[in-house]
């Protein structure tokens, strides 16, 4: 089977999954403290990632903020326990899980991935490898890294004379890319009806519910997760790998939702998309192929000219700052 692996996701994703799984099964106890100099030692990361996690299980409710340093496990009315961080007391070792591992390029990607997308809805610019690699004190190998993990997503191309350009995202290439999901995401999600896992579809459910009683007041990491868990996860149990490695370049829209709403965006005081999100899961947990991926084709025919129209107010509302590896 033929599925989305860790090194796809993001790194606060690898570590929001695990910390999740780990307070589920009962092996973060409530009201255990997590601070993010520990976490980051444990997964082996820098404290950017492991505080993008934290943000998004504050969102989902699993954990909360007290008065001193960190985040607890738990609701309010817990006691704080303040005890020292392990990986066996994740659970990771108990369960058998290898610690998710963060790659170089991680540490720095969310940062370059956000500059990146935000100057492609204003048009194409250049690329500095080696101006990015100084801006963040990293050798060129993981500067290039981080700009072959945003070409995976069609963000960047490298063009004549080993150049790397930003991929402009404007309304035009937004309904080639749409046209491309359309054909491809229902094919594969009807495949992949039956092969996803009970407790991963509640898991999605239950993010999913959490979203949808807060909303509009969600933030933009939450949303992520859960475009994440249909768009990349569900789909990712498909069984055509080219269809896969294909819709990989259609990924910059989520980016860009990611990055954009809640951040620079307000999001819409009523929109139905979790409903979708929320109907197609519902079909995967019945088995029901056909249902799912006909949901999923009226999701994307909705979803394309509010994507179209949530650019053109960021591009009419957002000044770009200077950015010395962006020409």
């Amino acid at each position: 089977m033929s599925v989305s692996t860790p090194r796809d996701l993001p790194a606060y994703v690898q570590i929001a999954n695990a910390l999740r799984a780990s307070i589920r099964d009962g092996h973060l106890a409530p009201g255990t403290v997590l601070l993010e100099g520990p976490l980051a030692a444990i997964f082996g990361s820098s404290r950017s990632p492991v505080k993008g996690a934290i943000a998004q299980l504050l969102e989902e409710g699993l954990l909360r903020r007290f008065e001193g340093r960190g985040a607890v496990v738990g609701t309010r009315d817990t006691p704080v326990l303040r005890v020292p961080l392990t990986a066996a007391m994740l659970g990771l070792d108990d369960r058998g899980a290898e610690i998710p591992k963060v790659w170089a390029w991680q540490r720095f990607y969310e940062e370059v991935e956000r500059e990146l997308i935000y100057r492609s809805v204003f048009g194409r610019f250049r690329v500095n490898e080696l101006e990015l690699a100084r801006h963040h004190g990293i050798g060129r190998t993981v500067a290039r890294d981080i700009l072959i993990q945003a070409q995976s997503t069609g963000i960047v191309t490298k063009a004549e004379k080993a150049h790397w350009f930003i991929v402009p995202l404007g309304d035009k290439r937004l309904d080639d890319l749409y046209a491309m999901r359309a054909l491809l995401e229902p094919a594969l999600l009807r495949t992949a009806a039956g092969r996803i896992a009970p407790d991963s579809l509640r898991t999605m459910r239950r993010r999913l519910a959490t979203a949808q009683a807060a909303y509009p007041e969600v933030g933009g990491l939450q949303m992520d997760a859960i475009e994440t868990d249909l768009h990349v996860t569900c789909l990712g149990h498909g069984d055509n790998p080219e269809m896969l490695e294909a819709l990989k370049r259609t990924r910059c829209i989520l980016i860009s939702g990611k990055h954009i709403l809640g951040a620079e965006l307000a999001f819409p005081p009523n929109d139905p998309f979790l409903d979708d999100h929320d109907a197609i899961l519902r079909a995967l947990e019945a088995g029901d192929g056909e249902a799912a991926a006909a949901a999923l084709s009226r999701h994307l025919a909705a979803a394309r000219p509010k994507v179209i129209e949530r650019l053109a107010r960021f591009r009419a509302s957002y000044a770009v700052p200077p950015l010395g590896y962006v020409v």
